[in-house]
C-alpha cells in the first residue's frame, strides 16, 4: 500500500473553516442584491386548478415578478424535468407523465410549486403570496401502496410507474416446489425524510447571455444538462457551481424545479434571485427515501443450503417521475440482491406505483440498502424458524473464498472477499458469545435484550469514468481539479493527502477545485460510494502522467538519458547528477523556461468493473415491556473496505451512516393522513437520532483487497446504513421473539412495540 497512500489517519483540513464560520455555503455567498424567490406550494394532495389569478400579487410592493407554468411556457421553456425509465415486463419502457417546473392544471402532491413570487425582501415576497388567489376542485387522493386508486396520470393506468422483473420466474418456482424448507416474510420499509442539515437553495444570475446557477446539489453537470435543454441553450452558455454543501444523502443529486424556474426570473427581471427553503418546505418537496414493502421467500435443501430466492415489491414513486427513482427501486436493487450468498436461482418483480404524496428518489446506499434489508431480515427469520445459529446459516450459505471472481444470478461479478474471515472477526469483536450473560442482567432488571446481526454487500455505482487535472500555480501552490462533489464526506483532506503521497507536494500548498463547470470539464459528481475510489483512479493516472512528462525534462537538465531519472514520490534523482528537485521546484523551474506545458498535466480514466464493499453489523437492544422503549446499548461494525487511505474519515462515514440507519430503524417515519396531508412536517413530528440514541460504535476493518483498481479500494460512503438497519431490526424482532412477536416492522418507536407486545395473547412456547 506504500505507493499508493500512507493510510493515515489525518484530521479533516476543511474543519477549521468549517468551525470558525468561513464555509462558503449557497446561501452564504448569493450576490449583493440579489432578489428573494418564495414559492407558492400545494395546499392540498389532488386537485383540479380552476383559477390561478396572480395580478394582485404582481401589484404588491416590492414584487419584482410572478411566474406560473402558463410564463414559463410562454417564454419558450421546455418546463419540465425528466426522469429515467425503466422497461416492463412486456419490454415497452415504464410510464412517462410530464413533471412540470409549476403545477399545471392540476395538483398531485401537497407541496407540489404553482408559483413563484419573486421581491425586494422575502417578506414582501412572503406577504404577496398570500394576494394569490389559488382555487381547485378537490379530488381523491391516491395513497394506497398498490395499484389503483383515483387515477393521477392517464399515461399511467392503475396508477402504474411500471412493472419490471429480473430472473428465472418459472426456474424460482420450480425451485420453491422441490424445496425442504421454505420461509417467507413481509417486511415493509418505511419512508423517510432525508433532513440534510442544510436545506436546498439556489441561486441564478446572467450576464451576456450566460447564466450562472449555484446550487448545494452532488455534481453540477446533470442540472447543467438540464438548464440547457430547459432554456433551449448552449451548454458552452450555462456555468453551474457547487460551493460548499451541507449534507446530500443522494437527496441532492437530482434535478429540483426551484434553480430552473429563479433562472427564469433572473432572466426577466435582469437581476441575480435567490431561493433557500425553511425545514418544513424541505420536508414538504424534497425527495422522500425508501417507501417500499415486500415479500420476500427463501427455499433451502434439507442441508439448510439456500436454492432459490424470490422477491416481490411494491414502491412508491410519490406524483411523479423523479430523476433516477425507476432505476432505483429496480436495477440497483437487483446489483446486491443475493447479497453475499450463493444462490443462482432468483426472481426479483417490482410493480412502481404513484401515489399523491412528495416524489420518492435516492437515498444513502441507492436500491442497495432496501435490497439488503429485506434480505437479512429473511435470513434472520429462516435462522429462527430453521431453529439454526444465525452465523451458521449465513456461513454454510456464503460464496467460498475459493470461488472469486464471483457472478451473481442477477449477472454482477463480485471480484474478491473473504466473507467468512470477516464474519468471524465480527463475532469476537461484538463479543458474540458473551451476549448469554448480557441478556440475563437485563431480564434480572424486568427487560428484553436482543442480539441482531445484517452481514451486508454494496457495490460502487454511478459512472465509472472520472479526470483528474493538476495546475502548478505561480505562487508555489499546485491545484487539483476533481469532477466528484463533496457534501461533507472530508473530499478536501482525502484528495489533498493522496495527491501529496503521490507527488510530495506538502498539504498546505494543495488546493482541490470542485464544483464549476467552467473550471471542470466533466464529471461524475457525487453518489454510490463512487467519489475516494473512482476520483483518485485519475489522480494516479494524471501523477504518472505528469511524472513522466516532468522526466523527460529533467533528463536534459541533468544531463542524463531519461531512464536514469527516477522519482521517488519526494524528489527527481539521476545518478550522476547532485540535480534533485521536488515536483514544485521542478514546475517552478519549468515556468522560468517557459514551458507552459509542463504546469498543467490531465488524465481521464474509467474503472473496468465495480468493487463491491462489505462488512458485518452486530447490534443489541434492550427493550422496556412496559413502556416499549428500545435502547441500543451496544453496535460494532467490521468492514471490508479493501485498502483505505483515510481511516479515520472511512470511521466516520461509518459513524454517520449507522446513525441515519438506527434512525430509521427506531424512530423516523414519514405520515400521511388519508388526504394526502403530511403530519410529520416539523421537527416536533418527525423525529432523528441524537448523540444519546447512539452507544459508542465498535468499528474495526478486515481488508480483502479489491482487484478492480489498482489501489485495492471498495468505496464506503454508504455501508454503515446499508448494515444498520437490518441488524438493529433483527435485534429488535430477538427481543421480542420469546413474548411471541413474530413480525416486527420498522419504526421500532415506543408505542408500535408496546403494541406489538399488546397483541400477542400469550408468550410464545
Amino acid at each position: 500500500m506504500e505507493k499508493f497512500g500512507k493510510s493515515q489517519p489525518v484530521k479533516r483540513l476543511e474543519d477549521s473553516r468549517f468551525l470558525t464560520g468561513q464555509g462558503r455555503y449557497v446561501d452564504d455567498i448569493a450576490p449583493e442584491g440579489a432578489l428573494h424567490a418564495y414559492f407558492l406550494r400545494s395546499p392540498v394532495a389532488h386537485a383540479d386548478i380552476t383559477e390561478l389569478d396572480v395580478s394582485d400579487a404582481r401589484a404588491a410592493d416590492g414584487v419584482k415578478s410572478v411566474l406560473t407554468q402558463g410564463d414559463l411556457m410562454a417564454a419558450g421553456l421546455d418546463a419540465t424535468l425528466s426522469g429515467e425509465l425503466v422497461k416492463n415486463q412486456d419490454g415497452t419502457k415504464g410510464a412517462s407523465p410530464e413533471r412540470p417546473l409549476l403545477a399545471k392544471g392540476r395538483v398531485r402532491y401537497v407541496g407540489e410549486p404553482i408559483a413563484v413570487v419573486v421581491a425586494q425582501t422575502m417578506e414582501q415576497a412572503r406577504d404577496a403570496a398570500e394576494m394569490i388567489l389559488f382555487d381547485f376542485d378537490d379530488l381523491p387522493a391516491s395513497m394506497a401502496l398498490a395499484r389503483g386508486g383515483e387515477l393521477l396520470h392517464p399515461e399511467a393506468p392503475e396508477n402504474l410507474a411500471f412493472d419490471w422483473a429480473l430472473g428465472d420466474e418459472a426456474a424460482t418456482e420450480a425451485a420453491f416446489q422441490s424445496a425442504a424448507h421454505v420461509v417467507s416474510m413481509d417486511i415493509g420499509d418505511n419512508r423517510i425524510i432525508v433532513n440534510s442539515m442544510e436545506p436546498r437553495g439556489s441561486y441564478a444570475e446572467w450576464q451576456d447571455g450566460r447564466v450562472h446557477v449555484a446550487i448545494n446539489g452532488q455534481g453540477v453537470w446533470v442540472p447543467k444538462s438540464d438548464m440547457a435543454r430547459i432554456f433551449d441553450m448552449n451548454a458552452d452558455l450555462v456555468r453551474v457551481t457547487n460551493p460548499d454543501t451541507g449534507g446530500g444523502f443522494g437527496m441532492k443529486g437530482m434535478s429540483y424545479n426551484e434553480p430552473f424556474v429563479i433562472a427564469q426570473a433572473a432572466r426577466e427581471i435582469g437581476q441575480p434571485v435567490r431561493w433557500m427553503a425553511d425545514r418544513t418546505e424541505a420536508m414538504l418537496s424534497d425527495n422522500g427515501g425508501r417507501d417500499l414493502v415486500s415479500v420476500v421467500e427463501m427455499a433451502f435443501d434439507e442441508d439448510l443450503k439456500a436454492t432459490a430466492y424470490r422477491v416481490k415489491s411494491v414502491c412508491n414513486m410519490g406524483a411523479y417521475n423523479s430523476q433516477f427513482a425507476q432505476a432505483i427501486q429496480t436495477v440497483l436493487f437487483s446489483r446486491v440482491l443475493m447479497g453475499v450468498y450463493d444462490v443462482q436461482t432468483t426472481w426479483l418483480q417490482v410493480d412502481g406505483v404513484y401515489t399523491n404524496t412528495t416524489p420518492v428518489d435516492a437515498y444513502r446506499g441507492a436500491g442497495r440498502p432496501e435490497a439488503i434489508y429485506a434480505l437479512e431480515r429473511l435470513m434472520d427469520r429462516a435462522a429462527r424458524e430453521l431453529d439454526v445459529d444465525p452465523l451458521e446459516l449465513r456461513k454454510r450459505n456464503f460464496i467460498s473464498a475459493d470461488a472469486f471472481p464471483y457472478k451473481s444470478a442477477t449477472g454482477e461479478t463480485y471480484d474478491v472477499g473473504d466473507f467468512h474471515r470477516v464474519l468471524d472477526r465480527a463475532a469476537e469483536f461484538a463479543d458474540w458469545d458473551g451476549f448469554g450473560a448480557r441478556k440475563a442482567a437485563s431480564a434480572a432488571a424486568g427487560k428484553l435484550r436482543g442480539l441482531g446481526l445484517c452481514y451486508y454487500i454494496e457495490s460502487i455505482l454511478g459512472d465509472p469514468s472520472e479526470s483528474a487535472k493538476v495546475e502548478f500555480n505561480e505562487d508555489g501552490t499546485a491545484s487539483i481539479f476533481v469532477g466528484t462533489q463533496s457534501n461533507g464526506q472530508g473530499h478536501e483532506t482525502v484528495y489533498t493527502q493522496f495527491l501529496s503521497d503521490q507527488t510530495g507536494i506538502p498539504v498546505h500548498l494543495i488546493e482541490v477545485v470542485q464544483g464549476d463547470s467552467d473550471r471542470i470539464a466533466s464529471g461524475g459528481g457525487t453518489g454510490g460510494s463512487r467519489s475516494v475510489t473512482v476520483q483518485n483512479t485519475a489522480t494516479l493516472a494524471t501523477v504518472d502522467k505528469m511524472v513522466a512528462a516532468f522526466t523527460t525534462y529533467l533528463a536534459d537538465k541533468m544531463s542524463v538519458d531519461a531512464d536514469s531519472v527516477v522519482f521517488d514520490h519526494e524528489q527527481f534523482r539521476a545518478e550522476g547528477s547532485n540535480l534533485t528537485p521536488t515536483l514544485l521546484e521542478a514546475a517552478e523551474m519549468a515556468r522560468l523556461d517557459g514551458r507552459a506545458d509542463l504546469l498543467m498535466h490531465e488524465a481521464h480514466t474509467t474503472l473496468d468493473a465495480r468493487s463491491f464493499p462489505n462488512g458485518a453489523h452486530v447490534a443489541e437492544v434492550e427493550v422496556d415491556p412496559e413502556t416499549g422503549q428500545v435502547s441500543l446499548e451496544r453496535y460494532n461494525v467490521v468492514d471490508d473496505f479493501g485498502n483505505l487511505i483515510n481511516p479515520m474519515l472511512a470511521e466516520g462515514q461509518v459513524h454517520g451512516g449507522v446513525a441515519q440507519g438506527i434512525g430509521q430503524a427506531l424512530m423516523e417515519h414519514v405520515v400521511f393522513d388519508e388526504d394526502g396531508q403530511l403530519l410529520t412536517a416539523t421537527f416536533m413530528d418527525y423525529a432523528m437520532p441524537r448523540a444519546g440514541d447512539m452507544p459508542m460504535i465498535g468499528f474495526t476493518t478486515e481488508a480483502v483487497p479489491s482487484t478492480a483498481n489498482v489501489m485495492g479500494m471498495k468505496g464506503c460512503g454508504e455501508a454503515g446504513t446499508v448494515g444498520a438497519m437490518a441488524a438493529a431490526a433483527n435485534a429488535v424482532q430477538d427481543a421480542l421473539w420469546e413474548r411471541g412477536v413474530r413480525q416486527a416492522d420498522m419504526p421500532f418507536t415506543p408505542l408500535r412495540v408496546w403494541e406489538m407486545l399488546q397483541d400477542v395473547t400469550e408468550p410464545a412456547a
